[in-house]
């Protein structure tokens, strides 16, 4: 292998686990009650590309498969996606706000036969864009191609890593204002037991006093 070579490959592992650092894809397999719902969530930043696709499968084989109701909802309960009698579908959407998306299931109709299974293809960020459209759009291929998902990777890290900055921000400042409040509270019960105790004396000495015993 030629000194070229040796970098390119190096190169192409680097872009490879830098690629799968970011990227957020998983299969999720969820078993549905006859009644209630099952649920999954994930916490997402803002300005995230979010695409499922889900599909469901009768475990007992049941023809035609029973129909599902789905529910999207962001932070603050937006309703992203509603589908009622789905055995399939897909949602996409662009976060707008920070913190824990739901996605929910249950079936239609409890009596229409045994347990559900829904299978989700859940993808997020870098992992969620289509790059076959954009290599034809933009007409790359190749390297260049593999050059600008290299880019998005490095924009997804970046991202990434201000919003863990945001969230430690955070978190520190609700840990000061805890400590400060722990503080003041601690100060106040001292204050209080103090208070208690020179009235307790203070009454013990004037009933003893009353009473002529000292």
């Amino acid at each position: 292998m030629t000194k070229k070579a040796r970098v390119l490959f190096h190169f192409q592992m680097m872009l490879l686990m830098m690629l799968i650092m970011v990227q957020n894809g998983e299969c999720i397999w969820l078993n549905l009650p006859k009644s209630g719902r099952k649920c999954v969530t994930e916490e997402i930043h803002t300005n995230v590309v979010v695409l499922a696709d889900y599909v469901v499968i009768s475990n007992v084989h049941i023809h035609p498969t029973p129909s599902i109701t789905t529910k999207v909802t962001s932070p603050y309960g937006n309703i992203l996606h509603y589908k009622e009698n789905a055995t399939n579908g897909q949602f996409a959407f662009t976060t707008n706000e920070a913190g824990q998306y739901l996605v929910c299931f249950w079936a239609d109709d409890p009596n229409q036969g045994g347990a559900l299974s829904v299978n989700i293809d859940w993808k997020t960020g870098i992992a969620a864009k289509d790059w076959d459209s954009v290599a034809r759009r933009e007409k790359i291929e190749g390297v260049e191609l593999e050059l600008r998902k290299l880019e998005g990777a490095v924009e997804a890290i970046h991202d990434n890593l201000l919003y863990i900055k945001s969230r430690e921000a955070q978190m520190r400042e609700v840990s000061e204002t805890t400590h400060s409040r722990v503080a003041m509270y601690s100060i106040l019960s001292l204050g209080i037991c103090i208070a208690a105790s020179f009235a307790q004396l203070w009454y013990l000495t004037h009933f003893f006093q009353k009473k002529k015993l000292i």
